[in-house]
């Protein structure tokens, strides 16, 4: 993996490389970022060339802010530390604001045996605390798998530390997601800095108290001074009372030290004292938050005008700003004036840099501005400037197609969600902020926030028209959200409402077709029901709404016509599919011909024609590459182009095709994480009949797991994954490992799993293998009494057939004939037979080309056991069963 990533390969390609997922790719980063030490996948691929290390430095966190000046004091503090983790695995450090938490908390945490990841939750907003926690981890919100599990996924089992610092505002956030990390992850630590205790059980506090004014205080006050001015000399008794008048809070003594150069010692003294008998005299004031206040309010009220405006503007910021977002909300003054202002700002510690080119304001004087503002009456100008950087800065960051866009996102993300939150209503700037925010956060991967800020973008829009196109992109992402199928009949129809309004004809029949379209693509997917009677309506509305003369239009309605012709669920008219397709490529769309595609590979499957469906299904799986992975509409089209492909290879028996097909959709990164338990069904179902047993056991547990993650939904491609299991132990001779996978197909959906032809299949497949006929005759009834179109139709049949013949059924012979009808396309079946009619006539040549099918297939397991048929071969064949962990059949051994 290492050396994967010092050749720069994507995720992707790694994947590919190493035959495994793109989320188990990205839970080896996260893995090796912790054990060297190291802050990005830039400075891994350093580590292939310069050497490190054979594990990280204790405690070497990632987002760690970078110290300024030295630490004072604190020792017993950070004994404390460590000592409370010897007892619990969440530890919080509680004090006022301006004690010292946070830089407590960043020399404390290095001193822990941990890795992990450092996470400012002060400009975090409330709903957004899991966001900030995975973008400090690099995760991704997969399709289809909510943003918590995705961090829970990432963080795992190992040893780790996630800081999470200023959670007063977000307590119970906090709590709910520090208490899944903690049950799900053995290895997790939570260091926390807060003005409460989280409030979970088992949490052990650590209070953190004003420094002593007789030791700590004044060495802090005095290393400050001395940084403002290295000539600084003063009588330590002097410094000593200013350090008592303070409360020894590190802030106000730090903000106080910023002025000693200007006014010395006794200056500060007598200034201080007036100041603080101003603030005197408040019933229940907290002495410490009093001095502090007051030293805040009397560095404000020494600025100049100038300083003091650009103060209070810079409160409109949740988080970090660079100088050109100063710029904007100060646009009175030039981009010179405005950076030495705020140079001044930071030299009297009112501002401070947080990386090189960005800087953010404390909590505690942020507060105090923010005050400020509201009182000047600026607040509501303040804002609007503040909401058109945003817009400006989020419609720069969706056209930026460079490496490094995700950090430059995460950076100020939190500034566009308050900016979009801070002017309400309809408007130019806010519907443009809230359209590019939703495309980012699609983009980074924040599923449910992009299908919440799609919607958000349609209320903020000043025309209709506007509206429509959000809701029909609100509609796309609903296909990668778990439980997000229910709304996209929703907001197509809406959508069409919204056109309407504006007198757009075409692009209210856009959204009617498309609504009829998807219901028919994915019946029962996700709450989707649209009835058969309600979908012609639709279309009837579409056809008299849109002009047919425009190709786009011309296109989603030869789709809709395609899919209304028959009242079946997914089952397309073949000669309106044709149409459709063609329409589709007229308007060059790839997104529109995939979809037009998928509409005549499901016209051929269900007329048998399964060569030109995967035909088809092949073509179409070339369009993705044409498709942006950052519009929401080409998402449902990638996944079902790689699931089709697959399944379409499947249908026809090409196993070494199928296999392809799967493995480059576990490595892709939105279809390995989508619907996980589809694409990996599909891979565990072709290992599983080309006899690789131990890898299809190995996905088994995840896929069952991230199937019940999405809510359990019963389709038929659910099936594979709880039959190839059953399969596989079945026959291995693992009874009980069967019976376990048996009894959850019987118990999911009433049983219809257990109706399925993938179920039907494995119990006759382990029946012949293992020769237990007692249930022989109904076993073949119910493989023969099927549709003739579901999927694995014809590996059911065929080896029900073989089952008649094994078991000596007077009607075997029938069963046969039956069965070859639906096995002219498909390898695996015609193989299959071929053997139950050499075992029925006892004709070597049968048996032979059985043989030469299954090899040509890569089908091991069942190549093995055609050889028990060859005497001159059943020893090769009994070698072979051995290698794949099973024993030789004794229906076919006898046989």
């Amino acid at each position: 993996m290492l050396a994967a990533i010092g050749a720069h390969l994507s995720n992707a390609q790694i994947a590919s490389r190493l035959h495994i997922s793109v989320r188990t790719v990205e839970s080896h980063v996260s893995s090796l970022l912790r054990k060297f030490g190291v802050p990005d996948r830039r400075s891994l691929a350093a580590v292939t060339t310069t050497g490190a290390p054979s594990a990280a430095p204790p405690g070497r966190l990632t987002g760690l802010p970078a110290a300024r000046t030295s630490f004072v004091g604190r020792v017993t503090e950070r004994q404390a530390v460590r000592a409370a983790f010897d007892d619990s695995r969440l530890v919080t450090l509680v004090g006022p604001g301006g004690v010292g938490k946070t830089r407590l908390a960043t020399v404390a945490a290095p001193d822990l045996p941990y890795g992990g990841v450092f996470v400012d939750l002060a400009p975090v907003r409330t709903g957004f605390v899991t966001q900030a926690v995975a973008a400090a981890l690099g995760v991704a919100e997969g399709p289809q798998q909510p943003l918590r599990e995705a961090v829970t996924e990432r963080i795992g089992g190992e040893r780790s530390l996630l800081v999470l610092d200023n959670c007063e505002h977000l307590l119970d956030e906090v709590a709910g997601l520090a208490d899944r990390l903690l049950a799900a992850c053995p290895g997790c630590r939570i260091l926390a800095t807060s003005r409460e205790r989280i409030g979970l059980p088992g949490e052990r506090i650590v209070q953190v108290e004003p420094l002593p004014t007789a030791s700590d205080a004044p060495a802090l006050f005095a290393d400050r001074a001395c940084a403002a001015d290295p000539g600084f000399a003063a009588d330590p008794a002097a410094v000593a009372e200013i350090c008592a008048r303070l409360d020894g809070m590190p802030l106000a003594i730090e903000l106080a030290a910023a002025r000693s150069a200007a006014l010395g010692v006794d200056g500060l003294l007598t200034a201080l004292e007036d100041r603080l008998r101003l603030l005197t005299g408040g019933r229940g004031v907290d002495e410490r938050h009093r001095s502090l206040r007051a030293v805040v309010g009397w560095s404000h009220d020494l600025l100049d005008d100038e300083e003091r405006a650009l103060l209070h503007r810079l409160a409109v910021f949740a988080g970090g700003f660079d100088l050109s977002a100063v710029a904007a909300v100060n646009p009175g003054a030039g981009a010179g004036a405005t950076a030495d202002v705020l140079g001044r700002l930071v030299d009297k510690s009112l501002a401070v840099r947080v990386v090189p080119g960005r800087w953010r304001l404390l909590e505690t004087v942020r507060d105090f501005a923010a005050e400020r503002l509201r009182e000047s009456g600026e607040l509501p100008e303040t804002r609007e400037l503040h909401l058109r950087w945003a817009a400006d800065t989020a419609s720069a960051l969706e056209s930026t197609r460079t490496d490094g866009w995700q950090d430059a996102f995460d950076a100020v993300a939190d500034d566009l969600r308050a900016a979009l939150a801070g002017v309400p209503g309809p408007g130019e700037a806010q519907h443009r902020l809230a359209r590019s925010l939703a495309a980012l956060c699609y983009a980074r991967r924040f599923l449910v926030e992009s299908l919440a800020t799609y919607r958000e973008a349609a209320r903020r829009a000043v025309d209709p028209a506007a509206s429509c196109r959000d809701l029909r992109d609100a509609a796309a992402c609903t296909y990668l959200v778990a439980d997000g199928g229910g709304q996209v009949i929703e907001l197509l129809t809406a959508a069409a409402e919204c056109a309407a309004a504006t007198g757009d004809g075409d692009l209210a029949a856009l959204s009617l077709a498309e609504a009829v379209v998807t219901a028919a693509r994915n019946p029962g997917w996700q709450g989707v029901e649209l009835p058969h009677e309600r979908r012609l309506e639709l279309i009837d509305r579409a056809r008299a709404a849109g002009n047919p003369a425009d190709p786009v239009v011309a296109a989603w309605l030869a789709m809709a016509e395609a899919w209304t012709a028959s009242a079946a669920g997914y089952r397309a008219e073949p000669d309106l599919a044709r149409a459709a397709v063609t329409a589709a490529r007229a308007t060059g769309d790839p997104v529109l011909t995939s979809s037009a595609m998928d509409t005549l590979i499901s016209a051929l499957g269900s007329t048998g024609r399964l060569h030109e469906a995967q035909r088809v299904s092949e073509e179409r799986l070339t369009l993705p590459a044409s498709m942006s992975r950052r519009d929401p509409r080409a998402a449902p089209e990638i996944v079902d182009a790689f699931h089709m492909a697959a399944r379409c290879a499947i249908d026809t028996g090409d196993l070494p095709a199928a296999l392809a097909v799967a493995r480059r959709a576990e490595a892709d990164e939105l279809v390995g994480a989508d619907q996980y338990f589809v694409s990996t069904g599909h891979l565990m179902l072709t290992l599983a009949l080309m006899g690789d047993f131990d890898e299809a056991l190995r996905h088994a547990d995840t896929a069952w797991d991230a199937w019940r993650r999405v809510g359990e939904p019963v389709i038929d491609m659910t099936a594979p994954l709880l039959a190839v299991p059953a399969l596989v132990h079945g026959l291995r001779g693992d009874d009980r490992s069967h019976r376990v996978w048996r009894a959850r197909t019987e118990r999911i959906g009433d049983g219809r799993l257990a109706r399925s032809g993938a179920a039907y299949f494995a119990e006759a497949r382990v029946a012949l293998h293992s020769g237990q006929m007692a249930q022989a005759e109904a076993t073949v009834a119910r493989l023969f009494s099927g549709d003739g179109t579901a999927f694995l139709h014809a590996y059911a049949r065929a080896v029900g057939a073989e089952l008649a013949v094994a078991a000596g059924l007077p009607d075997a012979e029938a069963r046969v004939s039956e069965a070859s009808r639906a096995a002219g396309e498909n390898a695996w079946a015609a193989a299959c037979l071929a053997r139950a009619r050499g075992r029925l006539h006892g004709d070597r040549g049968q048996v032979e080309a059985a043989a030469e099918g299954w090899e040509r297939i890569g089908a091991r397991f069942e190549l093995a056991c055609t050889l028990l048929l060859l005497p001159d071969r059943a020893d090769e064949g009994r070698t072979a069963l051995a290698g794949l962990g099973c024993e030789a059949a004794p229906s076919i051994g006898g046989g």
